[in-house]
């Protein structure tokens, strides 16, 4: 199924060019422009307060957009490049590109954990330990999967959820050419230290042995 696609709001921007540029900065907005899709390049202002928002919210350049520009129909966008000032570090210009429901992308896909209740490893104290809480997918842009999903039903301690283990939606595959591990249960700090107390324990119980059958 496919997630919520958030809303990106622009409005058309007057004029090209340099002067036009700084005229939108001195505004308070990103000058930006839109392009691809099989139609002209759209210049655009973006609020800088928004913009500096999403920068700061993580994975601007992997998240599909909504743009939505008055007097212009909806379109789905991925920001392709944002310059920055040398300086200061903000951002001056942003550049997005049109997408086709067709056209495959990547994104990071948040993951969710199902069924806490039914791991018997976590029902006898065990940590669940995520390795990784999104994965990246190279996914088609009319069929973006909201999240993957991971049931942990009858997973006990030491168990690992790789990425093989969980259905992917048709057409997703794994940007990483491996089977690489999603999460994994870990037995409790208690629980580790008995182990190893017992282990110590029949470890010095060899060695006394072993220096009797010496003697």
């Amino acid at each position: 199924m496919a997630g919520e696609i958030p809303d990106l709001h622009a409005t058309v921007r007057t004029g090209t060019g340099k002067g036009a540029a700084r005229q939108s900065r001195r505004d308070g907005n990103v000058p930006g422009i839109v392009y691809g899709g099989g139609t002209d390049p759209l210049p655009i202002d973006i609020p800088f307060n928004v913009l500096f928002k999403r920068l700061k919210d993580g994975r601007f350049l992997s998240t599909l957009f909504n743009m939505k520009v008055e007097g212009q129909d909806d379109v789905r966008v991925i920001c392709r490049n944002v310059q920055r000032d040398v300086v200061k570090d903000l951002p001056t210009h942003v550049d997005f590109m049109r997408l086709r429901r067709t056209t495959r992308i990547n994104l990071f896909i948040p993951v969710e954990f199902i069924n806490e209740d039914e791991a018997p490893g976590l029902k006898r104290g065990g940590v669940l330990t995520v390795v990784r809480p999104e994965v990246e997918l190279v996914v088609t842009a009319g069929d973006i999967p909201e999240k993957l999903t991971v049931d942990l039903s009858g997973l006990d301690i030491g168990d690992t959820v790789t990425i093989s283990s969980i259905e992917l939606p048709q057409g997703a595959r794994p940007t990483i050419d491996r089977d690489f591990v999603i999460a994994n249960i870990s037995a409790p700090s208690g629980l580790r230290s008995a182990d190893n107390e017992a282990e110590d324990g029949e470890a010095e119980e060899g060695a006394t042995e072993e220096a009797a059958a010496e003697e």
